[in-house]
């Protein structure tokens, strides 16, 4: 079973920005997808249209690991976000969340 406390390094890369428009950025990176940015006002959760189950586990784990809130899900083969007490469909390959 995976670990869900941390990111994973297979495949993985984890960039910290500063002193960009957003603030500070953090950006998560599976294969050449970039799945998760977090800036100071909004989360966006990108599949690039990998709906796997590696693409939601490094979200969730992004997720879990920075304290950000959200989890992602799946249910009959589509994809759902909680945040904030809400469930909330991926319609798209990218969902954003409000900070």
């Amino acid at each position: 079973m995976s670990q869900t406390q941390t990111i994973g390094k297979h495949k993985t890369a984890v960039l910290h920005r500063t002193n960009t428009r957003a603030g500070h950025m953090i950006e998560v990176w599976y294969h050449n997808t970039q799945v998760v940015r977090v800036t100071d006002k909004e989360i966006t959760l990108n599949t690039g249209g990998w709906s796997t189950v590696t693409t939601k586990l490094r979200m969730n784990q992004a997720a879990n690991e920075y304290g950000l809130g959200y989890k992602v899900f799946q249910k009959d083969y589509a994809w759902f976000v909680t945040y904030k007490g809400e469930t909330i469909p991926f319609k798209e390959y990218s969902l954003k969340l409000k900070r």
